[in-house]
């Protein structure tokens, strides 16, 4: 079954590169781009709880669906890249097994416990 999900997630990141492309950016963008939506860890300088927060408010997909329709709906490139950013960055951390995170600590996820299988 983890295959499966990864081999899932690995789909969507394509989609997410295919989406991308149909924007008015340079590719050298995507590659610039694809590491901020981690600036959310930042909240677990704080504590788990924010951090837990902020983290998965920064990897929500449905948020980076409705990012991107929002801009499709008002002709905004700049919504539908940052949905787009949002959207393929959740994708390429779950396909390595980092989930969306529980208030108890950052490497417990909806996927399991990170470093544990």
């Amino acid at each position: 079954m983890k295959t499966i999900l990864r081999i899932e997630e690995l789909g969507m990141l394509v989609l997410g590169i295919y989406l991308f492309s149909l924007l008015p950016y340079d590719w050298w963008w995507f590659l610039v781009l694809i590491l901020v939506p981690d600036i959310g860890m930042l909240g677990y300088l704080i504590n788990a709880k924010i951090g837990a927060y902020s983290y998965n408010i920064f990897h929500h997909k449905g948020i980076a669906i409705i990012l991107y329709m929002v801009g499709i709906y008002l002709s905004l490139p700049l919504c539908k890249l940052v949905g787009v950013m949002l959207f393929s960055h959740a994708a390429l951390d779950r396909f390595f097994g980092y989930g969306l995170k529980y208030e108890k600590g950052f490497k417990y996820t909806h996927l399991g416990e990170i470093g544990n299988g």
